[in-house]
């Protein structure tokens, strides 16, 4: 049972909730350990359950996705966040990323495209639905005279793209954590990106890094 993907589901809708839990548990890998309706709900939930994947839902009652996102973050709970939408915006899904989920699905996809992106979300890996790539992509152009990475910021975005804290990076690559965060703000600034997973989709899309 040590590689079963605990579940949070967090929607306000009961039966929708109801028809996602019998979907992802068709697959043993996954265990749907709790739902919440609410935003309150799902912060309480997901520091007593401890689950490692909280499929979210966009429009609580209490509070919209980026918010709970946000406070989920400041609670500091290990747990990857995929937002699940019926609006592909880009302005909402930018604030989504800011707030730090791993990827955002549109509530249309078929179930074995929710599968894949709560495993890939396990792993802390991005995972996006096409029409929110196409989104991405439109950010992700860069102008060709954007300067490469050096070596070492190469391997900060390949542990970036594994989905690795800044502490994480500093262990593997046996540098400082100030300097991790020099390299990542460094990033940031030349892709013109304001988180890590746009990072990541930019590095791709200028054929810095490999897609998954």
């Amino acid at each position: 049972m040590d590689n079963v993907i605990r579940v949070l589901l967090v929607d306000d809708h009961p039966p929708f909730r109801v028809g996602m839990r019998v979907l992802l548990e068709q697959n043993p890998a996954i265990q749907v350990v709790g739902e919440a309706g609410t935003g309150a709900e799902a912060l309480v939930a997901a520091g007593q359950l401890q689950p490692h994947v909280l499929v979210l839902d966009c429009q609580l009652p209490d509070m919209d996705g980026p918010a709970l996102a946000a406070a989920l973050r400041a609670q500091e709970l290990p747990v990857r966040i995929l937002a699940l939408s019926a609006y592909d915006d880009l302005h909402y899904i930018r604030g989504l990323l800011a707030a730090g989920v791993t990827g955002y699905l549109l509530k249309n996809e078929a179930i074995e495209t929710i599968v894949a992106a709560v495993q890939a979300a396990a792993q802390g890996k991005a995972f996006f639905s096409a029409a929110v790539a196409v989104q991405l992509a439109q950010l992700a152009r860069l102008d060709a005279t954007v300067q490469p990475p050096t070596p070492r910021e190469q391997q900060v975005l390949e542990q970036l793209a594994l989905g690795k804290t800044n502490a994480e990076i500093a262990r593997q690559l046996r540098i400082g954590e100030r300097t991790v965060r020099f390299h990542v703000e460094n990033l940031f600034g030349r892709l013109g990106v304001e988180n890590r997973v746009e990072a990541v989709v930019r590095a791709m899309q200028a054929g810095w890094l490999d897609a998954p």
